[in-house]
């Protein structure tokens, strides 16, 4: 017989049927590394935690390991001189694998050359919901029982980053919290309001928990916190009714649970694309929205936080101040970013009733408004548009008296005055120049006001 593979035929149940066989020189083919997934439970099987850690790597992002112990990791790629990112997720209604896990995992291992590793805990996240929080503790323990076996292979902790979805949220401030708050960060996304709006530090995700701590609030008036919980908390839309989201029950299960997973699609999309998702400290959203917070010199003098893997979120002071509320606008869809502009308007003469006015920026069939009120007896009104067109597109400012009597609308009062707008942070400094204001004249002449291509730049 010849050496190397031969081949023989034989018929099997009026089959031709190849058998082909390598002779005993050949190296059996190298066996392919399984891939791990999440594991599926049910409502009855919610009560053990059966805690997985799956650790996904740049060179294989689609492919999860089983890792338990330090053979495991040290067999899997892991590669203890980048940082660990650490995802949790939250409760689980189903207890199947959440929907964005696998985007999230891919989308932030292209983002950042880092281990990605998913803790997996449906068993004990599904089920009743009170039930997954009394795990919390347990699953902490665990969770760090894991980091410190990343500790022996000569991880620092101040390169581990751990991101919590609502419930793993907690999770991960508990975690922080038996490390001495000397974890490198903690990102929260809508942290779970739900037996924990007035819970104890101790128990819950806050400042104290990691060296920068961030929260993203978009569902506060239900599953998400209303409290701020982190050096920064970004109340996106004011933290509630995130636009795109259904607003009618019949919507089903995305009526009940659009708002608390916006947190996570911002995060994804400020992963992906490059336009920042930057917010601005105010003490309420009705403050922001009326143009009384315009820059982020206080208290984080001007360097303006940002949503996604930026250093601190791009605060570049220290101390970091701590339960910071920032504030932002955002578009119904992913990329989510919006510009943000004050508009002002100063009336020549007072006048003895409110003075609302809308204006409307127009762009390629596109329009963002805002709504300016004077107050009576007032010469000045202000706030703040938001436009997802930079300013270097706007084509044209539209102005829309709207008359304060609901009996007779058709109101012929005349309006003259001056209007300012300017792009936020209003007192952002860049390489030495200084964004001003640009003010035009308002008549009754002048229903339409071509907006300049850029504002003006004092050297």
């Amino acid at each position: 017989m010849p050496p190397g593979p031969w081949k023989s035929r034989f018929w099997v149940g009026g089959l031709l049927l190849w058998l082909s066989v390598g002779s005993s020189g050949d190296a059996p083919p190298t066996p392919q590394p399984k891939c791990a997934d999440f594991q599926n439970a049910n409502v009855f099987e919610g009560t053990d935690l059966k805690v997985q850690f799956l650790l996904f790597v740049p060179s294989n992002p689609n492919c999860g390991k089983l890792v338990e112990g330090s053979s495991d990791l040290q067999n899997s790629g892991f590669n203890a001189t980048l940082g660990t990112k650490l995802i949790i997720h939250g409760f689980s209604v189903l207890g199947t694998k959440p929907s964005w896990i696998d985007k999230f995992i891919r989308t932030l291992l292209r983002a950042t050359n880092a281990n990605v590793i998913a803790v997996d805990w449906i068993y004990g996240s599904t089920g009743v919901y009170f039930s997954a929080v009394k795990n919390v503790i347990k699953l902490s323990l665990k969770i760090c029982l894991f980091l410190n076996k990343l500790l022996v292979l000569g991880v620092s902790e101040s390169s581990i980053h751990i991101i919590g979805v609502s419930l793993g949220a907690h999770v991960g401030g508990m975690v922080g919290q038996l490390f001495g708050g000397q974890l490198g960060q903690i990102t929260g996304l809508d942290p779970a309001g739900p037996e924990y709006t007035g819970a104890s530090v101790e128990e819950r995700l806050d400042a104290g928990d990691a060296r920068f701590v961030e929260a993203i609030h978009t569902d506060t008036d239900n599953f998400g916190i209303r409290i701020p919980v982190g050096h920064v908390d970004y109340f996106v839309n004011g933290g509630q009714d995130q636009p795109g989201c259904p607003t009618y029950f019949y919507a089903g299960y995305s009526y009940l649970i659009c708002d608390h997973m916006r947190a996570v699609h911002l995060y994804i999309s400020a992963l992906e694309n490059s336009c920042p998702l930057m917010a601005f400290p105010c003490d309420s959203y009705k403050a922001f929205l009326a143009g009384h917070c315009l820059d982020c010199f206080n208290p984080f003098l001007l360097s303006c936080p940002r949503i996604g893997l930026v250093e601190q979120g791009g605060v570049k002071i220290e101390p970091l101040p701590k339960e910071v509320k920032v504030y932002l606008l955002t578009t119904s869809k992913a990329p989510y970013c919006m510009h943000h502009s004050l508009v002002e308007f100063h009336l020549k003469e007072l006048r003895k009733k409110d003075t609302n006015i809308e204006v409307t920026f127009l762009s390629s069939n596109v329009s963002f408004s805002s709504r300016i009120t004077i107050p009576k007896q007032q010469l000045h009104g202000k706030g703040i548009i938001a436009h997802a067109t930079p300013q270097c597109q706007i084509n044209q400012v539209k102005f829309k008296f709207q008359s304060s009597n609901r009996v007779w609308k058709k109101d012929r009062t005349t309006i003259i005055g001056r209007f300012c707008t300017a792009l936020l942070p209003v007192n952002h400094r860049h390489h030495g120049n200084s964004k001003a204001t640009e003010c035009q004249v308002l008549s009754p002449h002048q229903p339409l006001l071509s907006y300049c291509s850029s504002l003006p730049e004092k050297r």
